[in-house]
């Protein structure tokens, strides 16, 4: 497994943000009105060349709707964790009445394990 740079790190959030902003009709203004920090620090996120600290990266995910496996699915390549975020990625597109009978499946599967 390699171990990934920061500044790679930095590069694929940045790309994500960007994409997402772009993607929910925002300029740079406003998602920085929204977050409560400057454009300046915004366009150095997006182009890469700013970190970005937990809370801003939290809040920007609240408020562009970005999934934890998104962002992490770029940036993980332990196989094991991988395949969970597929599994959960799947989950996540179904309807919530199908969410809720595969965690019914998945409780009856760990109650029999239990036995």
């Amino acid at each position: 497994m390699k171990s990934m740079k920061k500044i790679d790190i930095d590069k694929v959030l940045g790309e994500i943000f960007k994409e997402y902003r772009v993607k929910n009709k925002l300029t740079q203004e406003k998602i920085a009105e929204k977050l409560g920090i400057s454009v300046k620090y915004i366009s150095r996120i997006e182009n890469g060349t700013g970190g970005v600290k937990v809370e801003t990266l939290v809040n920007y995910m609240n408020i562009l709707g970005i999934s934890p496996n998104l962002i992490f699915n770029k940036l993980i390549d332990n196989e094991d964790l991988k395949l969970q975020m597929e599994l959960s990625k799947k989950v996540c597109d179904l309807p919530e009445e199908k969410i809720k009978f595969i965690i019914s499946v998945i409780d009856l599967i760990q109650n029999l394990d239990e036995k």
